[in-house]
């Protein structure tokens, strides 16, 4: 090769040498990794998180250690709040009523919405027709959808001792002796809330179970029908095993619900007769604002978000272990 060759060639090497340093070995443009990139789309959740959560939750931990009425300057004590929340009875009263909300506003309407959800998919919506289960499960979640404080009236109309349909039924059909003050005894009261509180809670477990009945194979329903399976035992064998990350849903978001409940509490009862029907969060309201001892509902609100955070983890492990085990299985 001559020089003038030669000559010539070097620029053309540089050119794909260089060309090569901006691409690569192989040819192709180089790209960001991941990692690089999509944090940067974290960066406005991450902020709203901080200011929405993190930022209260940490003023809201502070002002459990002080004495404050909501003017002035905190004065710091330390843990005394916590120490007085172990001797309250009414702080201890709020939480045995918080796990009959349990009861009302998770065990009682999973278990009814399931077995409602699996007759309307199962039942009805085979023999007559999927627009009737329709119409039926909206019909179940409407009070779902109802304001907190339109529905808690429309209760304390129904259960007024004097003038309440319940009271004016029960007296028109001779049944005087069992027309009460449904939620002014303290007999009655809490088990009236209770009720109020399924009829409120039951259509939110009869739309996502029949959402998750949905994606369930219906080769496997049919498969053990000629197998001579009746309805329980599908029921048993193939829909509860299928529906379990629904119910872990379910029963996690209920849960937290029936622990933070306030408004119907607020509109119904005020936490009364006599504490019979106060939770955590209405207490908290009650020393916040009526009695302005700041120190001490934000003692109960943190104790009750500890409640909650624990509550979930719980949770989230039972499911991640039932999913392993499913999966070795």
């Amino acid at each position: 090769m001559t020089t003038t060759q030669r000559a010539a060639a070097r620029p053309a090497r540089a050119g794909r040498t260089a060309r090569a340093g901006r691409t690569g070995r192989t040819g192709r443009p180089r790209t960001r990794r991941p990692g690089q990139v999509y944090w940067l789309y974290l960066i406005p959740g991450a902020v709203l998180f901080t200011g929405v959560i993190v930022v209260p939750f940490v003023m809201n931990l502070y002002y459990s250690m002080t004495k404050w009425p909501g003017i002035g300057d905190p004065r710091w004590t330390g843990f005394d709040n916590y120490a007085r929340l172990l001797s309250d009875e009414t702080f201890w009263t709020s939480f045995r009523n918080s796990v009959a909300m349990i009861v009302a506003m998770v065990v009682v309407p999973t278990l009814i919405g399931l077995l409602l959800a699996a007759v309307l998919f199962d039942y009805l919506g085979k023999r007559f027709s999927g627009r009737v289960a329709s119409v039926l499960r909206a019909t179940y979640y409407l009070p779902q959808i109802l304001p907190v404080a339109v529905a808690g009236i429309l209760w304390g109309w129904i259960l007024n001792p004097q003038t309440g349909a319940l009271n004016v039924i029960l007296r028109g059909v001779g049944l005087e002796d069992l027309a009460l003050n449904w939620l002014g005894d303290t007999s009655t009261a809490l088990p009236t809330v209770m009720m109020v509180m399924i009829w409120v809670q039951i259509g939110y477990p009869v739309v996502i179970f029949m959402a998750a009945l949905q994606r369930v194979d219906p080769e496997l329903y049919e498969a053990a029908e000629l197998d001579g399976a009746g309805w329980f035992r599908r029921f048993r064998a193939i829909t509860l095993p299928q529906i379990r990350p629904e119910t872990f849903v379910v029963t996690l978001t209920c849960t937290i619900a029936a622990l933070k409940v306030f408004g119907p509490i607020y509109v119904l009862t005020k936490g009364g007769p006599e504490n019979t029907t106060n939770v955590p969060s209405y207490f908290a309201y009650q020393n916040f604002f009526p009695k302005s001892q700041v120190g001490y509902g934000a003692a109960i609100a943190t104790v009750l978000t500890l409640i909650v955070i624990v509550v979930s983890i719980v949770f989230m492990r039972v499911q991640a272990a039932s999913e392993r085990k499913e999966g070795l299985s």
